[in-house]
């Protein structure tokens, strides 16, 4: 039986910038499911967990239901999973990494504002933050968000020196959400390190992510949205009459 350190190298060996580890975001067991029996890894997105169980994102559901989603997610597969886990709920380095590996996750995201304002947080206070996580659990899979894109300066400057501190504080993979697509193949040579890029709707596929010199590509919410849409969808048809299973 594999151990949970192996899962952990497995993920890590999967960032190659150039040849992304694609990681379509999955909210229950169900989904994870799915996902592993075709991708070599799960990932967890907090916006659809937090959906599925009735909350709103950034930081709105409690810490023991996020933490026992991951762990549904976390028996339901043999692969390794990484949890998107937002700003850690508040706990303490040692105690949220000991949550992450109590719920069976080798994986985690990291981001570096603040859920309830949307205020970045200081770069020194993020890198001390990280490296704390990073000593606490030698062996877990850190992906650090960088958020300036989205709550922050928007300068691609700025972007790339909060990667380059994160990797150096002991990240294996820095995500720069929100990066405008035209930026990509710039920010990746910039950082020098494994960069996970978002797929978007009107984004690069998967593959032309690739080929921008990304290591990761996630979906985030994006395919639980879509299915939701096509339950609404499904629904109307529904109240109107009709049967979902003649169209």
């Amino acid at each position: 039986m594999i151990t949970r350190e192996e899962k952990a190298s497995v993920l890590r060996a999967l960032h190659v910038p150039g040849t992304p580890v694609v990681l379509p975001n999955v909210w229950d067991a169900a989904s994870a499911k799915v996902v592993a029996a075709r991708f070599p890894a799960v990932a967890t997105a907090s916006a659809a967990v937090s959906a599925a169980l009735g909350y709103g994102d950034g930081e709105g559901m409690p810490a023991e239901e996020a933490f026992a989603a991951v762990a549904r997610v976390a028996r339901a597969v043999d692969v390794p999973v990484t949890a998107d886990v937002e700003r850690g709920y508040k706990l303490d380095p040692a105690r949220l990494a000991a949550r992450l590996a109590d719920a069976g996750a080798v994986g985690c995201n990291l981001e570096d504002s603040e859920p309830a304002t949307e205020e970045m947080i200081d770069l020194a206070a993020q890198v001390e933050f990280l490296g704390a996580v990073r000593a606490a659990d030698p062996h877990l899979v850190l992906n650090a968000r960088v958020d300036v894109f989205v709550h922050g300066s928007r300068d691609v400057e700025e972007g790339v020196a909060r990667a380059r501190a994160y990797l150096a504080a002991g990240a294996d993979c820095v995500y720069p959400i929100g990066l405008p697509a035209d930026r990509v193949a710039e920010f990746c040579r910039a950082v020098g390190g494994p960069v996970n890029v978002a797929h978007t709707p009107d984004g690069p596929t998967p593959a032309e992510l690739g080929g921008l010199g990304v290591a990761r590509v996630s979906f985030g919410p994006g395919l639980q949205r879509v299915l939701l849409a096509k339950l609404e969808a499904l629904v109307d048809v529904v109240h109107d009459g009709g049967s979902p299973y003649r169209r």
